[in-house]
């Protein structure tokens, strides 16, 4: 393993990618990250658990970018970071595809906020002390979308391309090079 640049097609790009990815890959999960809050807060859009679950990915995924990016001169362990983020993006990925799912009905969630049903088996008590808890934001309940489609569906799209190329850059960092 060399810290070398990657070679594409036999050319080589001059740009050492495996040096540059963390920093890419942190300022991206975290300005994706600023985006979410940003929408939550100034706009007042309330994340379901699948929506803070697919933050903790981006989240993960971002600090291991910025200890992978601190390694230094270490080009194995910042490799082992960054399979590490991509790893860590494509489980975001997952879970993103599972909330898009949710979003259509197409299966139920066992994260999502009360179905009805969970009333069964309550004390008087119970009840009277969950009425001062703030109700959870149903995970099947699209808030806004853009461009029609709604942030987890976006967010799929997002994870995969991160956590590819993320992959790919550690996967051409590992390569054997060729003689040219």
């Amino acid at each position: 393993m060399t810290d070398t640049p990657i070679s594409l097609a036999g050319q080589t790009t001059g740009l050492d990618w495996a040096r540059y990815a963390p920093a890419f890959l942190a300022l991206a999960c975290f300005g994706i990250l600023g985006f979410a809050f940003f929408v939550e807060y100034a706009f007042g859009y309330e994340p379901c658990e699948l929506c803070t679950y697919q933050r903790t990915a981006y989240g993960a995924a971002g600090a291991i970018a910025i200890v992978a990016l601190a390694s230094g001169n270490r080009p194995r362990a910042r490799t082992a970071l960054l399979a590490l983020s991509g790893l860590v993006l494509l489980a975001g990925s997952g879970v993103a595809f599972y909330h898009v799912g949710v979003e259509h009905h197409w299966w139920g969630s066992a994260f999502c906020a009360n179905d009805g049903n969970s009333l069964a088996g309550l004390s008087f008590e119970d009840l009277q002390g969950g009425l001062n808890l703030k109700a959870e934001k149903p995970c099947d309940i699209v808030d806004w979308t853009i461009l029609g489609q709604s942030m987890a569906t976006w967010n799929i799209g997002l994870f995969l391309a991160l956590g590819l190329g993320t992959l790919a850059v550690v996967r051409a960092s590992v390569a054997p090079r060729r003689a040219p």
